[in-house]
């Protein structure tokens, strides 16, 4: 009881130092709101909401089909324009695409003399550029195949493609990068936090208060771990109610709770991380360069950005022995697929086992580190 009594209050202690230390607290509470909402609505990858102006030279029953078939989200409602206004419009900014439908277009389409159908594309927005000409190219031959099968002696097509796309129907970037976001940033600031707050001991001498007061290592570290862990654990149950689910009206269709019972678990292989680089750093500086060392490798190999199979087999194989790749697995699998936990307890299972021997080390570390400076 004495133990546990101990681990309470210096983590109360740990709490106190943090609220007090006001560029983590600004750094936490900005890296799950603002920097969630900025990398869900500035990297987009989908085409939204694209310009687009018609020149219908034709007036025909299948030019108006076109014209119709462009509809939102992926452009806006297209505006007729005339053949001499494509380039102003165009060096103005006006428009993204245009679309130039020629004269006799239907009678030249049923007479089976192939006419060509002209797209103006503005490739200044790059990707909107890039995805919008095959957006447009594929809703005009729908169009154009439609028109033909419903015309008197015109055969069918032999096969109809029916694409079901699960979990994400509109392919919609944001949905992906702002989960992905929270994820990411649990790994960073677990290990940031933690190894911040061994170094900020050592920096202000309190370090040696502790080590002659009658503490073992393990509760002085097991209590940053939970200080810590609470902090990170209650701002990412926040985001994803606050900012994920009602600010930017993304749907999570899993547990929450669930996932925060994964979070709870994962963080005591990342702050056991950060109190192992707190332990060798002897500076904030110091520990900045060993962070990016540690965490970018993780992060970008463990699975948030790219999936594992388009890795090299033997480093998807290497990645399996980290738990920050299982974290992302369980992740995806209950906020974006729904999971439960006859689906995820495995996961849970390895990433305990691995976060509990490498929170040993970070503790064996951590007690040599003190038997030195005592």
């Amino acid at each position: 009881m004495r133990k546990i009594a101990n681990i309470f209050w210096l983590g109360i202690k740990e709490l106190r130092s943090f609220m007090h230390d006001y560029v983590l607290l600004g750094l936490v509470i900005y890296a799950f709101s603002l920097a969630v909402i900025s990398q869900a609505q500035s990297n987009s990858q989908e085409l939204h909401n694209a310009s687009i102006g018609i020149v219908d030279e034709d007036h025909s029953e299948l030019s108006h089909r076109i014209e119709h078939a462009f509809l939102p989200p992926y452009f806006q409602l297209p505006h007729q324009i005339a053949e001499r206004d494509i380039v102003p419009l165009m060096n103005s900014g006006r428009y993204t695409f245009v679309v130039d439908i020629p004269p006799n277009f239907q009678r030249d389409v049923l007479g089976g003399r192939q006419p060509a159908i002209q797209i103006d594309v503005d490739a200044t927005a790059m990707v909107q550029a890039g995805l919008g000409s095959g957006y447009a190219q594929q809703i005009i031959t729908t169009e154009i195949t439609d028109f033909l099968s419903h015309s008197e002696g015109a055969p069918l097509s032999p096969v109809n493609l029916d694409v079901r796309i699960a979990f994400n129907p509109n392919i919609t970037t944001a949905w992906f990068t702002s989960v992905m976001g929270i994820i990411n940033n649990v790994t960073m600031l677990a290990i940031i936090l933690a190894g911040a707050a061994i170094i900020r001991e050592r920096e202000h001498g309190t370090m040696d208060h502790l080590l002659v007061m009658p503490l073992t290592p393990f509760e002085i570290a097991m209590s940053k771990v939970w200080a810590n862990g609470l902090v990170i654990t209650i701002a990412v149950g926040l985001s994803l109610y606050i900012v994920v689910r009602t600010f930017l009206g993304i749907p999570i269709a899993g547990s929450i709770p669930l996932f925060i019972v994964g979070v709870m678990i994962y963080l005591f292989f990342a702050t056991a991380i950060g109190i192992f680089l707190g332990t060798v750093a002897r500076s904030m500086p110091q520990l900045g360069l060993l962070y990016m060392l540690v965490y970018m490798p993780m992060n970008m190999l463990s699975g948030s950005n790219t999936p594992l199979e388009s890795m090299p087999a033997w480093l998807a194989t290497v990645m399996q022995a980290s738990p920050s790749t299982h974290f992302v697995s369980f992740a995806q699998s209950i906020l974006y697929r729904g999971a439960g936990i006859d689906v995820v307890w495995p996961q849970f299972a390895f990433v305990a086992l691995i976060g509990g021997l490498f929170f040993g080390l970070a503790i064996l570390r951590f007690r040599s580190v003190a038997a030195q400076t005592v």
